[in-house]
């Protein structure tokens, strides 16, 4: 007899991001004539740039020519976008990568959640908290967790490490003995970020621990602080505890069109229940050669061109265009007294809800009374609740009518 995944009857709650989008269309139901302003999911409204459309629609015409028509592709991506990313991305921070280190996907999301694959279900996880669901529900689909605690906020066999404001967002590492540390700099949901000397307790404490870090990097491109690294193999040792995750959905408007990309350095060995070393490189390349078919041959092309001179100056653009919102949303919110933070190197903004209002509540205020979307905090694990999160990728027209809105409301 055919028998379920049991796992999945763990996961307490529809995925956040389902549960936003089915109140908001209950209310659009009911509301057919209001003007929504969605600032909840973080997806962009910029369109891609005249660079990155040229390379795609060229190399579509390519595959209508027999003699440039491409099949099936490497799994781990053409070397074109693997080389232009050393290039581009890592030899400017004076990071030194090897072809055979780099991995394109259609998502970093994708990323995060396949590689615990990797490891061993007796494993334990910390995660920062609040965090990333994707982190937390692909481990306990694999069977990585315990039960929800009769909290319903904390699953068991896995570390919460909370960051709130009382310890400015940074968290305290592990007290307990963990093996896989998911880590998100410049953070989603919060937006707040690590110095070099900061990552670099992590790092130690990942070395003297046997630990592994999966860094996700997604938003890297948002930084604007100095010394706050955009990579984590900026510090030193990095490259034999970690692994770096990147996406070009935000940084260059993919989020509809799919690339990212992850690095795992030859200098990451774990041990095997022997005891002996096993390389994690080679077993990331079994595991999406086995189930990962590659990113189409186009839109590799089209992630190739942001790296162009132009494509670089249109990307760039785009960015400073998220950021002028989210300073725009910082600068409202706090003009009224609310809590507010990040929004300086990320386009996330982290918002301390008013007079204790829980966040789902706040979610729905918003959204009936000013008609704005959030994210609330709750959704991002025990420490978020008593916030929401904004992002700042809708125009900055809407942007600036969602501030007008909020700005007069009665707390």
């Amino acid at each position: 007899m055919v028998k379920v995944n049991e796992n999945f009857d763990l996961i307490q709650n529809n995925y956040l991001f389902v549960e936003i989008a089915r109140r908001v269309d209950e209310f659009q139901n009911q509301n057919p004539d209001v003007d929504l302003i969605k600032m909840g999911i973080g997806d962009v409204t910029k369109p891609l740039s005249k660079t990155v459309i040229k390379a795609y629609k060229d190399a579509v015409d390519e595959m209508a020519d027999a003699e440039k028509f491409r099949g099936y592709g490497p799994e781990q991506g053409y070397d074109f976008l693997i080389d232009a990313i050393i290039e581009n991305d890592f030899k400017p921070l004076g990071v030194e990568l090897k072809n055979t280190e780099v991995f394109i996907s259609d998502g970093a999301k994708c990323d995060t959640g396949n590689f615990q694959e990797l490891f061993a279900k007796d494993n334990i996880i910390a995660v920062t908290d609040p965090v990333y669901p994707v982190y937390v529900d692909s481990n306990v689909m694999a069977g990585r967790s315990g039960e929800m605690s009769d909290d319903g906020q904390h699953y068991e066999n896995i570390v919460y490490l909370p960051a709130t404001a009382e310890n400015n967002f940074v968290p305290e590492l592990p007290k307990e003995d963990v093996d896989i540390i998911y880590l998100c700099y410049p953070n989603n949901p919060t937006g707040t970020t690590l110095t070099k000397d900061q990552l670099k307790e992590w790092i130690d404490y990942a070395k003297d621990n046997d630990a592994i870090i999966l860094f996700d990097a997604a938003y890297e491109a948002f930084i604007k602080t100095e010394n706050v690294p955009h990579s984590i193999y900026e510090v030193e040792g990095a490259k034999e505890v970690a692994v770096e995750f990147r996406s070009y959905s935000k940084t260059a408007g993919f989020t509809g069109t799919r690339c990212a990309y992850c690095v795992v350095p030859e200098e990451l060995i774990i041990k095997n229940s022997k005891g002996e070393d096993v390389q994690l490189t080679p077993l990331w390349n079994r595991r999406q050669s086995t189930k990962f078919n590659g990113v189409s041959y186009p839109v590799q092309r089209a992630a190739e061109s942001i790296y162009t001179p132009e494509g670089k100056k249109e990307t760039q653009e785009n960015l400073d265009y998220y950021a002028k919102n989210a300073q725009l949303i910082r600068e409202s919110l706090e003009a009224i007294g609310l809590d507010v933070y990040g929004g300086v190197d990320s386009p996330y903004i982290w918002v301390k809800t008013p007079n204790d209002i829980d966040s789902w509540a706040f979610f729905d205020l918003l959204l009936n009374e000013a008609n704005v979307v959030s994210t609330p905090g709750a959704g991002f694990g025990p420490s978020g609740e008593g916030y929401i999160r904004l992002t700042a990728f809708n125009t900055y027209e809407k942007t600036q009518q969602a501030m007008e809105r909020i700005s007069k409301l009665e707390f």
